[in-house]
């Protein structure tokens, strides 16, 4: 396979983890370098946030079609794989690079986080780099400890300041020419997905209404949440194990619904780990499969925690 090369620290680096706060310096490459278009009087809502309110919206039809058990099941398993997608793939992949893959994977990890409906994986990395560059300080995009929890679950992806791609912060991957176009059509992958879901229900006998209600509206609300409580809650309520310079905090419970995202004191002490359950009873799914395919070669240097950061007193 080919390998994707990127310049990343050894697994075994020593670098202080306050020094990791920094964006990963890109390597140098031919895409073009755009400021963000921060929109002036950005906190208005967008006109693309109408399909955003139409999906929740659509999620009463719950009470208009036939419910079964392998809806409901559909409804778990597409929340758990896009899931996946976003956490291995847009996270800890496209944001961190905490391991390596081919090409052909990276794009399939891609599309995987993309049919949940989050915007695209360069849009998605570049603003969560943001994030850790400013955490909780001016700057930071979602901060809950400064802007409160509405605006930090929601209200920034709703509004207008935030559109466009940072290409300046994700320059690493903006030169594949397949990611740029799936971050331009973004909606391609979710509609793929409501699609299979209306004909898989009538080609397997089900009603392919209550396949696109359950298995892709309802699944993809909740994955909207899901992933938005990492923003909103995983600063405010949890436990601190580490002195970090921001207000991020563990939480089991918000790790079993997100596939590991919960211990987020763990992750902003050291944001290079593709595991972000520390110890062996924090639960991280997303860990897991990752382990999984490294047994298959479908990714690769896995990076760990050295020692002598899990050693670090409790904050």
């Amino acid at each position: 396979m080919q390998e994707i090369r990127t310049t990343t620290p050894p697994a075994t680096s020593t670098i202080p983890p306050s020094t990791l706060k920094k964006t990963v310096k890109p390597a140098p490459d031919k895409a073009k370098s755009v400021e963000p278009a921060y929109v002036e009087g950005g906190d208005r809502l967008s006109f693309k946030t109408i399909p955003f309110a139409l999906m929740h919206l659509a999620c009463i039809a719950v009470f208009f079609v036939d419910f079964s058990l392998t809806a409901v099941l559909l409804c778990v398993t597409l929340y758990a794989v896009r899931m996946f997608g976003l956490t291995a793939g847009f996270h800890r992949y496209f944001s961190h690079r905490s391991y390596k893959t081919s090409r052909p994977v990276q794009f399939l990890m891609a599309w995987l986080g993309t049919s949940a409906l989050q915007k695209g994986p360069l849009w998605w990395a570049a603003h969560h780099r943001r994030h850790h560059k400013y955490s909780d300080q001016p700057g930071d995009i979602h901060s809950p400890v400064n802007d409160g929890f509405w605006w930090s679950h929601v209200g920034w992806v709703i509004s207008r300041k935030y559109e466009a791609t940072d290409w300046n912060a994700i320059k690493d991957f903006a030169r594949f020419p397949e990611l740029r176009w799936l971050n331009s059509n973004h909606w391609v992958p979710g509609v793929a997905v409501a699609v299979a879901c209306f004909f898989g229900g009538m080609l397997f006998g089900a009603s392919g209404w209550s396949w696109l209600v359950w298995g892709f509206v309802v699944s993809t609300v909740l994955l909207y949440h899901g992933t938005f409580t990492v923003n909103s809650l995983s600063h405010v309520w949890g436990s601190r194990r580490y002195q970090t310079t921001d207000q991020s905090r563990n939480n089991f419970l918000i790790a079993i619904w997100t596939g590991g995202e919960g211990w987020h004191n763990n992750h902003h002490h050291y944001m290079a780990s593709v595991k972000q359950g520390f110890f062996w009873w924090e639960v991280d799914f997303s860990y897991y499969a990752l382990r999984m395919l490294s047994w298959l070669r479908l990714v690769w240097d896995l990076r760990v925690p050295p020692k002598h950061i899990l050693a670090v007193e409790r904050g």
